[in-house]
């Protein structure tokens, strides 16, 4: 039994050609979820995004296709392909898609 799942093993992939853009609509696929991490792929549509919260564990996101407009504490970051950004834990923090992006959001919990 793996612990990643939803994604096939011992094959090299684009991670970007695992989730599809759906008009109007934000995908996401749970690649793994624990009380330690969760790693989840998103595709945004132009125009959709998630609005502000936070997290008890550190975001990570990695922009995999596209660019995508991150506020965390109220200071914008905008995220092009390849690029990462980290949301610190407890610190609100908001994504919108100003055109279609793709990305991959690893969260760490404390322990």
């Amino acid at each position: 039994m793996g612990y990643i799942k939803n994604i096939e093993h011992e094959t090299v992939l684009s991670l970007a050609q695992q989730v599809a853009v759906q008009e109007g609509q934000i995908v996401s696929k749970t690649l793994a979820q624990n009380g330690a991490v969760s790693i989840t792929l998103f595709a945004f549509d132009k125009d959709e995004e998630i609005s502000t919260h936070d997290s008890s564990g550190d975001a990570m996101v990695t922009v995999l296709e596209g660019v995508g407009l991150f506020i965390v504490d109220g200071k914008e970051h905008v995220c092009k392909a390849g690029e990462t950004l980290v949301m610190p834990a407890q610190k609100p923090h908001s994504v919108y898609a100003q055109e279609a992006f793709k990305m991959l959001l690893t969260v760490v919990f404390p322990a």
